[in-house]
């Protein structure tokens, strides 16, 4: 009895242990990061990377832009235009800006490069350029504000509507900061934007004003090494300025692997350089931006064998995780503590390939994804090893060639003998069979490749229908998305209980 008892009582302990041992790993996810503060009404940090919001001070709240407006007005103009066109100053370009407001010396009737505008746009902040840039590509500056506003929305902006390309006041004219974060890094995430917002220095070309050309700076101190509040590994950004908007400040700066977004909005004079440099410095001290393909191990299984869309892909390397996609954490915290969520929803801006995406939150937030793709490295390399399609190709028209040369021998006139071996199938070089074999086999591959491409296009195009027609019903029915990535959840978890219970099972996307 006693010895019953000891049994127990060393089962109950362990089970004490592991209960606690568990407990204290739930418990050992960090919190979320929240030491700091600023000056200004509206503030926000954001990872450029994952669209993460680290921190954050009235970021749904509206307030006006001034000159970082800017930011939208040169992306839009990057993705419409090329950087040699030229652009004519118009007298509405000119003069259509507030009195004493920044420019660059350009007059009416000059002519600048697009290039030129946008070096003029962002770091001399001149509202002639925002104006000229917009009619050249809208045909006028109302109309660009409308593209504006279509962009901002495309970008998931909720909070914001702009009046005109340059920023100047205007009642219609707002935005928060969330909607100015989304906008910045499409900017920054922009290479060509990124290359001129980031330059200290640009000499303009001559003009009818400036006959010896016009070199300028940036107006973010930030960026000066001379200035005091230079920060390094800054990358770029705008300043901005109207007495209705405060001081307004948009900042990206690179770190460790990390690229940060700050906006400042009803800033003042000179705290908001402090206030930017607080939410950097706090964003590079606790947090820490990883690339989800390096540390994934929960999904890892299903590319050792699945099966989708009818056809089975049993080679491990079939199936790959996004290598860019990246997730940002507390540095007090490991990647398990983002819980993963799998979902087959797949939009057009995902990346080509892509089958499934991989959500991470943590403390009910987003902090980033990744996507399960097809290997078309691996698919390319099939498609080119056989190069021998083009060489029987040839030598079946060799070969034909010569069987009707030998025809038109028989029928001027040769041998009846000569004519019996000639239409003797067996004495036809076994070379010949081997060609006439192999094009055979190559029809066959063709045929079968043919058709696994039409059936994935068909697989695909269902799929889409299956997610427009599932979103209905779920509309519908009114079930939310909290719901719906519940029962994806559920499904996952439900594959990993049978992966575990058994080997060599597949795994179905749909």
């Amino acid at each position: 009895m006693t010895q019953i008892t000891k049994r127990l009582s060393v089962c109950f302990l362990c089970l004490l242990l592991f209960v606690f041992s568990f407990h204290g790993t739930v418990l050992a996810a960090a919190e979320w990061p929240s030491n700091v503060s600023v000056n200004a009404q509206g503030a926000i940090l954001m990872d450029a990377d994952t669209g993460t919001v680290l921190w954050g001070q009235n970021i749904h709240n509206q307030y006006y832009p001034a000159s970082i407006t800017k930011v939208m007005t040169a992306l839009l103009v990057i993705e419409n235009c090329n950087m040699d066109d030229m652009v004519t100053f118009s007298h509405n370009a000119v003069f259509n800006v507030e009195s004493g407001s920044s420019n660059a010396g350009i007059n009416e009737g000059d002519k600048l490069s697009v290039k030129d505008c946008l070096y003029a746009l962002l770091l001399k902040s001149a509202n002639e350029a925002a104006n000229a840039l917009a009619e050249h590509v809208a045909g006028s500056t109302e109309a660009f504000a409308d593209m504006m506003n279509a962009r901002a929305k495309e970008l998931g902006c909720t909070n914001t509507h702009f009046a005109n390309p340059s920023g100047l006041n205007n009642p219609e004219h707002y935005t928060s900061p969330y909607d100015m974060a989304l906008i910045a890094r499409a900017a920054f995430n922009n290479p060509v934007f990124e290359e001129i917002d980031s330059t200290t220095y640009y000499k303009l070309p001559p003009n009818s004003i400036n006959k010896e050309g016009l070199t300028i700076y940036p107006g973010h101190r930030m960026m000066r090494k001379s200035n005091p509040y230079y920060y390094p590994g800054i990358v770029g950004g705008k300043t901005g300025y109207t007495t209705l908007a405060g001081n307004t400040l948009i900042t990206c700066a690179e770190k460790n692997g990390m690229k940060l977004i700050t906006v400042i909005l009803k800033g003042s004079t000179p705290v908001y350089w402090s206030d930017t440099k607080n939410m950097l410095d706090f964003g590079f001290e606790n947090f820490v931006s990883l690339k989800a393909a390096d540390y994934e191990k929960t999904y890892s299984s299903i590319t050792n064998d699945l099966s989708f869309s009818g056809l089975s892909m049993k080679r491990p390397e079939a199936l790959i995780l996004d290598p860019g996609s990246r997730i940002i954490l507390p540095k007090t915290a490991s990647f398990t503590d983002a819980k993963p969520e799998l979902s087959y929803d797949i939009s057009a801006g995902d990346p080509e390939g892509a089958i499934a995406k991989i959500i991470y939150r943590y403390s009910d937030r987003v902090v980033g994804s990744t996507f399960l793709e097809i290997n078309k490295e691996l698919f390319k390399a099939s498609e080119t090893k056989p190069a021998v399609p083009e060489k029987t190709a040839k030598q079946e028209k060799e070969t034909e060639s010569a069987t009707v040369s030998e025809s038109s021998k028989t029928s001027a006139g040769v041998s009846d003998e000569y004519k019996e071996k000639a239409l003797k199938p067996f004495q036809i070089p076994l070379a010949a069979w081997l060609i006439l074999g192999g094009v055979g086999v190559i029809a066959l591959m063709g045929g079968i490749i043919s058709f696994i491409l039409y059936k994935r296009r068909k697989d695909d195009e269902f799929s889409l229908l299956r997610k427009e027609e599932r979103m209905k019903r779920l509309k519908e029915s009114g079930i939310s998305a909290d719901e719906f990535n519940s029962i994806l959840e559920q499904r996952r978890s439900s594959y990993t209980s049978k992966r575990k219970g058994r080997r060599g099972g597949r795994f179905k996307f749909r």
